[in-house]
């Protein structure tokens, strides 16, 4: 058996990757080690429409459940601020749906997906699967973050996620709350799928993350959970080389999810679909800096962001609850509705530097300073 590409994870990228080596006319085979593809899944499913076509998509009504009006942020002590995200246009979408959509694209384009096959390793001409070997000359590992683990754990942070209905989730928006002894370097979400129906999740460093989030649900009220996910969380950026030898790596599997909220939907989808353009490119030249090109590209798109969404997450991890609190008391409503105009959700950094202060704003400063010589005088 003997494809161009083989492709080990039936996620968004693997699968956006696989449509676009396809429409370059050449043989690729998906391998997803479930028995569905979309599934488990881990992601919040928060996407801007911009995204989406940008990644060629273009949502069916089950794929999009609706759009996202609001964000409200909690600091330890209670109190809140609320932005306007309706000029976003950030929706919350179906995953499962949404990996079947694009895996319909990649099959029409000539794409062969089979599920229940898992990667084994690679071999001389080819990889080995639990269904026997195929020869390809190009893998494309886009297995998610369980790639990553095994090679750094320091970027690896424990998560829980359940899907819940409760009558105090509010239709379109969605909650966070910061929380430096409960969610260390993270934070707690609640992010809404329907009436009355949503995901709630917790990730931080060292915590047991079922039980925590078991004690957040029970401070909010009454609920009933339909689904439980365990999944770790990347937020150390990407990899250094996307590309070894005739292996390219994407997705989570490269680091191609957000340093500040471990999203991933455009950015590793983008990889993919970058990834499958220059392996496309790369079979029909066989020149290697074609095939290099993709890590160029992607590195040009999202690189400074990552790198300032990296700054973001160590300052995040420096402080403690009494910064966090005091930096809500010092964020004006001029600097809510500055951000609630932002229309681009996709590189969101700027508007968390004008959140925390830290550009500007010499009462924040001193607060921040305040903060961390304390730390330093334990």
């Amino acid at each position: 058996m003997y494809y161009d590409v083989v492709v080990a994870g039936g996620s968004i990228a693997g699968l956006l990757c696989a449509r676009e080596i396809a429409a370059g006319k050449n043989t690729v085979l998906v391998i997803e080690e479930d028995y569905e593809i979309g599934t488990p899944e881990h992601c919040g499913g928060l996407v801007s429409v911009k995204g989406l076509e940008n990644l060629g998509i273009i949502p069916f009504s089950k794929t999009l459940n609706y759009f996202i009006e609001s964000a409200k942020i909690y600091a330890p002590n209670g109190n809140s601020f609320l932005v306007n995200s309706e000029k976003q246009k950030v929706a919350e979408i179906n995953r499962r749906e949404l990996d079947k959509q694009v895996a319909h694209q990649a099959q029409k384009n000539g794409a062969v997906i089979r599920v229940k096959t898992s990667f084994q390793g690679i071999t001389e001409h080819g990889v080995r699967t639990n269904d026997g070997e195929v020869k390809c000359k190009i893998f494309v590992d886009a297995r998610g973050i369980s790639s990553l683990v095994q090679k750094d754990r320091t970027g690896v942070l424990p998560s829980a996620q359940y899907e819940i209905y409760a009558e105090w989730i509010t239709k379109g928006r969605v909650e966070v709350f910061f929380d430096q002894d409960k969610y260390p370097g993270f934070f707690a979400w609640i992010i809404p799928s329907g009436e009355g129906k949503g995901k709630v999740g917790v990730a931080g460093k060292g915590i047991n993350a079922s039980d925590i989030l078991e004690k957040f649900l029970e401070s909010k009220g009454q609920y009933s959970i339909i689904r439980k996910i365990f999944a770790p969380i990347w937020i150390k950026g990407p990899i250094k080389k996307f590309v070894e030898n005739k292996m390219v790596i994407i997705g989570d599997a490269a680091g191609q999810s957000k340093p500040t909220t471990s999203g991933g939907i455009y950015t590793s989808g983008m990889g993919g679909l970058l990834a499958g353009r220059a392996i496309s490119n790369f079979l029909k030249s066989n020149n290697e800096s074609d095939l290099e090109a993709y890590q160029k590209l992607w590195t040009e798109q999202f690189g400074e962001e990552f790198e300032k969404q990296l700054l973001v997450r160590k300052f995040l991890e420096r402080i403690n609850n009494n910064t966090i609190n005091k930096l809500f008391s010092s964020i004006t409503p001029e600097i809510v509705k500055e951000i609630s105009e932002k229309e681009d959700f996709d590189f969101h950094t700027s508007s968390m530097i004008k959140l925390l202060g830290i550009k500007g704003s010499v009462k924040t400063a001193q607060i921040i300073i305040e903060g961390e010589l304390k730390k330093l005088l334990r």
